[in-house]
C-alpha cells in the first residue's frame, strides 16, 4: 500500500511540474500564477503547495536530482579517489548519457531564456548554487566545512556553471555539436585543475 502510494505521489508531483512548464513556456514565468497552474491540473491551490513549496520550485523541479547526483558521486566513490576526480566521472558519465544537466540544445536554451527573463527566477537560481556549495562541502569535510573546503566546493559549482554558459554561448553563436560540447569539456577540465589546486592547499 505504502509503495503504491508513494507511486501515486510522484506520478502527482510529476503531472504538475509538467503542466506548470508548459504554461511558463507559453506565457512567461512571472505571468502564470499558481491558481493558473492548479486549475489546468484540475486541482486545488492547497494540493500544488503540498507538493511545492513556492512557484519557483515548480520550474526548477529536478534541483533535488542535481544534490542526489553529487552526493551519490562524492559519498560514494571508489576508496582513494579525489573529490575532484569523483566529479570528473559524474560530468563524464552523464555526457555520454546525454544527461540534460551536462546538454546544451534548442531546449535548453529556451530552458535558460525564460530563466533570465525572471528576476524570481534568477534569484532562486544563485539560491540553489549556494546551497549546491554548501552541500558538497558538507559532503567533503563534515556539517562543519571549513572555509578552504568552501573554496573548492564554490570552484566546482562555478566550473559547472560557466562551461554550460559558455558552451551555451557557442551553441547561441552556429557552433557545432562537436565545438559546443569541445568548449564545454575544455573548460571543465580548467576548472577541475584549478579546483584540484587549491583541494592540495
Amino acid at each position: 500500500m505504502g509503495e503504491l502510494r508513494e507511486r501515486k505521489k510522484r506520478e502527482t508531483r510529476e503531472r504538475l511540474s509538467d503542466v506548470a512548464t508548459t504554461l511558463f513556456f507559453e506565457r512567461g514565468f512571472d505571468a502564470v500564477t499558481v491558481e493558473d497552474i492548479a486549475a489546468a491540473a484540475s486541482v486545488s491551490k492547497v494540493t500544488v503547495f503540498n507538493y511545492f513549496a513556492r512557484k519557483e520550485d515548480l520550474f526548477f523541479d529536478r534541483e533535488a536530482e542535481v544534490k542526489a547526483l553529487l552526493h551519490a558521486a562524492l559519498a560514494e566513490r571508489p576508496k582513494g579517489q579525489s573529490p575532484i576526480d569523483a566529479m570528473r566521472a559524474l560530468v563524464e558519465r552523464l555526457r555520454r548519457e546525454r544527461h540534460p544537466f551536462v546538454r546544451v540544445d534548442r531546449q535548453t536554451v529556451a530552458w535558460v531564456r525564460l530563466v533570465a527573463a525572471s528576476a524570481s527566477l534568477k534569484a532562486r537560481l544563485r539560491e540553489i548554487g549556494d546551497e549546491t556549495v554548501e552541500a558538497i562541502a558538507v559532503e567533503l569535510a563534515g556539517p562543519k566545512p571549513r572555509g578552504d573546503v568552501r573554496l573548492v566546493a564554490g570552484m566546482l559549482v562555478l566550473t559547472w556553471r560557466t562551461a554550460y554558459a559558455e558552451a551555451m554561448r557557442v551553441f547561441e553563436g552556429g557552433g557545432s555539436a562537436k565545438k559546443v560540447n569541445a568548449t564545454f569539456v575544455t573548460l571543465m577540465e580548467r576548472g577541475f585543475e584549478a579546483a584540484r589546486g587549491l583541494e592540495a592547499k
